[in-house]
C-alpha cells in the first residue's frame, strides 16, 4: 500500500491507527524514510584522530590519537547555530562557526592507555552496554618466528605482550587489566574476543586456550575457566596427581632415552603427552558418529578406515581460529590449518566448525565448511548466529536473510550466479563465526527502508575502496525516490594526484548523523565530512 511521504500525515496515520501487533518498533523506523541525513559539511576542520566508531547506545564517539597512544572520546550534540536577520533562508550555507567539528561533538577526556612500547589496536572496541563498559586492547609488535616453546603451536607469531583494557566510559576511569604474555590473539576488528552479555571470550591462538571471563558490575574482570589443554576445573589436578604414580626412576629412565634419541623438551612438554582436552573430545565424537552410522560391522570398520583413521593426523593438526558465544552455555568453534589462523586469505582454507557445550564439556556438533547441513541453518536462522546481547534493542533489527525478504532475494541471486553449490556454501560460511559487534544498527542500513549499493557501503563494519561518485540510498517503497547520498572525500575530489585511498562509514545508531572519513596515505590527514539533517 502506498504510504505517504508528508511526515504530517505519518504522524496524524499513526494517531487514528493501531499497528498489528509486534510490529510497533518497525512502524516507527518507517519515520527514517522522512527524517535522512540530507546536508553535508565537507572536509570538516578536526583533530587529526583515527576514528573507531559510535557505540550502539549513541552516547559515545570512540577515537584514537595518530600515535595510537591516547584513547579520546567525545558525546554527541546536535548543531545549533543563529542568524542575523528577519528571514531565514533553510538553503543558505551555513556560517563558519558550525563547520567545525566542535559543533557536533563534544570532547569528554582524554586518557592515556598505551604504557612503554605498546601500543592501541585501533581495530578493536567491544562495547558492554548495560554498564557502559568498554574494551580496549594494547599491544607491543609482533614476532613472527618466535620459537615454539611451552606448548605454543609453530608457525604461530608472537606478542611480547597484549593487555586488554575494561573502562568506564563515563569518566574514563581504567576498572581492570587482563594481560597475556607471549601471546598471540587476533585483535583485528575482533576477530579473537567476543562478548556475549556479561561472558568475555578471548582465543589464544598460540597456545589454543579459550579464556573465557566474566565482566562484574563492580568492573572487575574474573576467569571462569580456560578451554583446551583443560576442559574441567578439576582436570589438570587429576592429571597431576596421577603422575605421582609414575616412579622417579622410570621418569628419569624416560627422560634419558628422550636425550640420547635427540629429542629433548623441557619438562613440562614431557609431562604433556596427551592430546588436549578439547582435541580428545573432538576425535571422540567425529569417532562415535561415524560409529553410529552403520549398523553393520563390516561397514562400520570400512567407514572408520575411510573417514576417521585416513583423516586422523589431519584433525590432530587443527587449531582454534575464532570463537563465538551461541548463547550462555555454548561455543561456536572455527578450527583449520595453522597457515589459515594466521593469514588474512583464510577462505582458501579448509575450515571445520564445531558446537562445543561449556557445561558438560563435550563437542555436539561438527560440520565442515563446504556441508549443506551447516549452510541450511545458517540460512533459516542467520540471526542465531548473531548472538546479540539481550540488553541492546536496536541490534535485533539488523537486516538478514533469515529477516528481512530483500536480503532474501539477495542471497538467491548470488546461489543463481555461482559456478558450484559447493564453493557457494565455502563464500557464505567464510564470515562464521561473525566477528563480535561488528554492525552498525543505523536503520539506514535496512534493507526493509532503503536500497543501496551493497559493494560501496554495508552495515559491516570494514573500510571500502574510495569513488568519486556519490553513494545513494532509493527507497524501498514508492514511489522509490532517491533520499538522500553519502559522498567520502572532498566535495570536488581527489585534485592533487594523491591516490582515492580507503574509506570508513561511521553511523550513529539511531540518529541522521553519519561521518565518512577518507584516508589516502599515513602522511596526509584524513578527509571528515559530516552528512546530518539540516
Amino acid at each position: 500500500m502506498y504510504r505517504s511521504n508528508n511526515v504530517a500525515a505519518r504522524i496524524f496515520s499513526r494517531q487514528i491507527a493501531t499497528p498489528p501487533p509486534g510490529t510497533s518498533f518497525h512502524c516507527a523506523r518507517r519515520f527514517y524514510e522522512n527524517i535522512v541525513p540530507n546536508h553535508t559539511v565537507y572536509d570538516v576542520e578536526c583533530p587529526d584522530h583515527s576514528f573507531r566508531k559510535f557505540t550502539v547506545d549513541g552516547q559515545y564517539l570512540i577515537t584514537f590519537s595518530r600515535n595510537h597512544r591516547d584513547l579520546i572520546v567525545y558525546r554527541p550534540k546536535w548543531l545549533s547555530f543563529s542568524y542575523k536577520g528577519d528571514e531565514i533562508d533553510m538553503f543558505q550555507e551555513l556560517p563558519s562557526s558550525a563547520q567545525k567539528f566542535e559543533s557536533f561533538f563534544n570532547l569528554i577526556y582524554s586518557v592515556s592507555l598505551a604504557s612503554c612500547n605498546e601500543l592501541i589496536c585501533k581495530d578493536f572496541f567491544l562495547y558492554m552496554e548495560s554498564n557502559r563498559f568498554g574494551i580496549f586492547a594494547t599491544s607491543t609488535a609482533q614476532i613472527q618466528d618466535a620459537p615454539a616453546v611451552g606448548g605454543a603451536v609453530p608457525g604461530v607469531p608472537s606478542i611480547e605482550k597484549i593487555t586488554f583494557h575494561l573502562l568506564r566510559l563515563e569518566d574514563g576511569e581504567i576498572l581492570d587489566v587482563k594481560v597475556f604474555v607471549n601471546d598471540f590473539v587476533n585483535l583485528a576488528h575482533n576477530t579473537g574476543v567476543f562478548l556475549y552479555d556479561d561472558l568475555l571470550a578471548i582465543v589464544s591462538l598460540r597456545y589454543q586456550i579459550v579464556h573465557i571471563l566474566q565482566i562484574r558490575d563492580s568492573g572487575h574482570l574474573v576467569d571462569v575457566r580456560a578451554i583446551g589443554a583443560f576442559c574441567r576445573e578439576d582436570d589438570e589436578l587429576f592429571l597431576n596427581s596421577s603422575s605421582q604414580c609414575v616412579g622417579v626412576s622410570e621418569r628419569s629412565r624416560l627422560l634419558a632415552g628422550n636425550v640420547e634419541n635427540g629429542y629433548h623438551h623441557n619438562e613440562s612438554n614431557t609431562d604433556n603427552s596427551f592430546l588436549s582436552g578439547l582435541k580428545q573430545r573432538l576425535l571422540s565424537f567425529i569417532f562415535r558418529r561415524i560409529w553410529n552410522e552403520e549398523t553393520d560391522h563390516r561397514l562400520r570398520v570400512q567407514c572408520l578406515t575411510k573417514s576417521f583413521y585416513f583423516h586422523f593426523q589431519d584433525y590432530v593438526d587443527l587449531i582454534i581460529w575464532k570463537v563465538q558465544f551461541l548463547d550462555r552455555q555454548h561455543l561456536l568453534l572455527k578450527l583449520g590449518s595453522v597457515d589459515g589462523g594466521v593469514s588474512r586469505m583464510a577462505d582458501h582454507h579448509r575450515a571445520f566448525f564445531a558446537v562445543y557445550d561449556m557445561e558438560t564439556t563435550e563437542i555436539v556438533a561438527f560440520y565442515q565448511n563446504s556441508g549443506d547441513d551447516l549452510y541450511l541453518l545458517f540460512e533459516r536462522f542467520c540471526n542465531h548466529f548473531h548472538a546479540a546481547s539481550r540488553n541492546s534493542l536496536c541490534m535485533n533489527f539488523i537486516s538478514s536473510h533469515s529477516n528481512n525478504i530483500h536480503a532474501q532475494e539477495q542471497l538467491r541471486s548470488l546461489k543463481n550466479k555461482a559456478a558450484s553449490y559447493s564453493q557457494f556454501v565455502k563464500k557464505m560460511l567464510v564470515s562464521l563465526p561473525f566477528n563480535c559487534q561488528s554492525q552498525s544498527p543505523s536503520p539506514y542500513f535496512d534493507l526493509s527502508l532503503f536500497r543501496y549499493d551493497e559493494k560501496l557501503i554495508s552495515a559491516t563494519d570494514r573500510h571500502r575502496q574510495s569513488t568519486d561518485h556519490p553513494i545513494k540510498f532509493i527507497l524501498r517503497r514508492p514511489p522509490y525516490s532517491l533520499r538522500f547520498k553519502i559522498k567520502s572525500g572532498p566535495e570536488g575530489g581527489i585534485t592533487d594526484g594523491r591516490t582515492k585511498g580507503i574509506s570508513t562509514f561511521l553511523f550513529h545508531p539511531f540518529l541522521p548523523l553519519a561521518l565518512s572519513i577518507q584516508q589516502t596515505t599515513y602522511v596526509h590527514p584524513s578527509v571528515i565530512n559530516i552528512h546530518f539533517r539540516r
